[in-house]
């Protein structure tokens, strides 16, 4: 079987695109690496993209386009050492951590929402096996 290297990018679909690239660049500092107004494609690091779309856009320009709706969940990778730095990052931008869940392999996890209502979450290794 090919090996599949890694995940290069993920999508979540927003009202607003200019307000989730605000929200995503001032929360963590992501690079842009498009903007357009459909669009807004963000360097999370080396080889890892987080794709914005317009809700509908695309389909406006091909109606065969793919699209989707609905509040989704998607999570960033961060140190162990790093959990508190966020609780804290997240509370001075005014944004609710929605729940701290600690897994039973020591892993933790802080989950809030963005401008959408997408489920963001904050995980340090220990969640899974392979993380």
């Amino acid at each position: 079987m090919p090996a599949v290297d890694g995940i290069l990018e993920t999508a979540l679909y927003v009202d607003d695109v200019q307000r989730s690239l605000r929200f995503y660049q001032s929360l963590f500092g992501f690079a842009s690496l498009v903007v357009a107004d459909r669009l807004v494609a963000l360097a999370i690091r080396e080889g890892q993209v987080l794709l914005l779309f317009k809700k509908q856009a695309s389909r406006q320009l091909n109606p065969g386009a793919h699209d989707g709706d609905g509040q989704l969940h998607l999570a960033f990778a961060i140190a162990a050492d790093a959990i508190d730095q966020w609780r804290t990052r997240l509370s001075e931008s005014g944004i609710a951590i929605e729940e701290d869940r600690e897994w039973e392999r020591g892993g933790r996890s802080l989950y809030f929402r963005d401008p959408d209502g997408h489920l963001v979450e904050l995980g340090s290794p220990g969640i899974w096996a392979n993380y």
